[in-house]
């Protein structure tokens, strides 16, 4: 490619660059300042510094940040003859949606835009912030649910919904409000879902994302026969609060560590980070976790962990106690709208360890790896 030309302002380098890394949570930007490592196995790009630079300033220059994104809002009509809806604009500039919910509401974009008139709502800012984790949504199921239960919230009948609805209902609340529901009597639990359904213009907006999100499942999710009515669907993304609010924990707000062991459920959560930095992790949680194939996961425990304590124990005897072991990864820590949730790769049964403190152990997936994570996850694949 030969970048000394000069391009049209407004010509879009960053759409030509995420074609090359469709599988990526990063920015294209900072693909590009980490040399591509979302490349094709096998495939890279390497840029002279000059070329970098005036990439890196192209795209700063266009749609990602604010100003551009307000200017191509502006004149999306005018430009495209399409109606300016959030998936016309998506579609149209080939966006990753996440660009946007970062920092931002496409409702409050419009308005600085010109093409909106001001709104003032009590749930903008709690649902703005919220927004970059509603994004990576990709639950047929959830989104089902939701998409049935927002447009009536003030006629819930919280008493009269399923098990599974009401977990469904706590992990949304726990995406949006950053608590657990205990009680959905409880005052503020109402007056929070109130002012939800009282902010036309924000939930008309959350509506909206959840049907693009839902347009834009491109894989067969599978539910886990995990012994009570679970609303996690296997391949599925969640954040950890929501998949702990899945299995009832009320302490879902207190976790920090990689492993989480549910008595209640019977059943170990392992949350692992594929490709792990030394800014994010000390020495000590470097472990060494991959997919051996589309069913074989290697995993290695907390530094602590011995093969004779009662939880090394645990692992190595699941089985025959009648425990659960669930696999949860995500590629790296954060992405494009900040914490990246984790892909759920669902229950799997234990085949062998080496080691101890920590141990090495080797699980099997009850359900293969489907091809679009399997060279995420496996590091032996050049």
């Amino acid at each position: 490619m030969d970048f000394i030309g000069q391009a049209n302002k407004r010509y879009n380098f960053e759409e030509k660059f995420r074609a090359l890394l469709a599988n990526t949570k990063h920015s294209v930007d900072y693909e590009l300042k980490h040399g591509f490592i979302s490349a094709p196995k096998g495939c890279y790009v390497q840029l002279e510094k000059k070329a970098q630079e005036y990439i890196l300033n192209n795209i700063r220059a266009s749609y990602s940040g604010k100003r551009g994104l307000i200017s191509r809002i502006e004149s999306f009509e005018e430009d495209t003859g399409k109606k300016l809806t959030l998936s016309n604009f998506l579609m149209h500039y080939h966006m990753d949606a996440r660009e946007i919910y970062a920092k931002f509401s496409f409702s409050r974009l419009s308005v600085l835009a010109g093409v909106r008139d001001d709104f003032d709502e009590t749930v903008e800012d709690v649902l703005t912030k919220s927004f970059s984790r509603i994004v990576a949504i990709d639950s047929r199921r959830w989104i089902e649910f939701l998409l049935e239960v927002l447009p009536k919230l003030m006629d819930v009948k919280y008493a009269e919904m399923s098990e599974v609805q009401i977990r469904m209902m706590r992990m949304f609340y726990i995406t949006v409000w950053q608590k657990y529901i205990a009680d959905f009597d409880d005052e503020e639990v109402l007056q929070n879902l109130m002012d939800l359904a009282d902010s036309p213009i924000m939930l008309a907006e959350l509506i909206e994302l959840l049907q693009y999100l839902y347009d834009q499942i491109d894989f067969v999710d599978e539910s886990m026969d995990i012994g009570f009515d679970c609303p996690l669907d296997v391949h599925c993304t969640y954040t950890a609060r929501q998949i702990l609010t899945a299995f009832d924990d009320e302490k879902v707000m207190a976790f920090r560590e990689g492993v989480k062991w549910l008595p209640a459920k019977n059943t170990d959560v392992f949350f692992i980070t594929l490709n792990k930095s030394d800014k994010d992790y000390s020495p000590t949680t470097m472990y060494n976790d991959y997919s051996i194939n589309d069913t074989l996961f290697h995993w290695q425990s907390q530094s602590t962990t011995s093969d004779n304590s009662p939880t090394g124990q645990r692992y190595i005897h699941h089985k025959e106690r009648g425990s659960n072991v669930v696999i949860c990864v995500r590629e790296f820590k954060n992405d494009a709208a900040g914490a990246a949730p984790y892909t759920l790769l669902g229950l799997c049964d234990f085949v062998k360890y080496e080691g101890s403190r920590p141990m090495n152990i080797t699980w099997k997936l009850e359900r293969a790896i489907p091809a679009k994570y399997l060279k995420k996850t496996n590091k032996l694949v050049v």
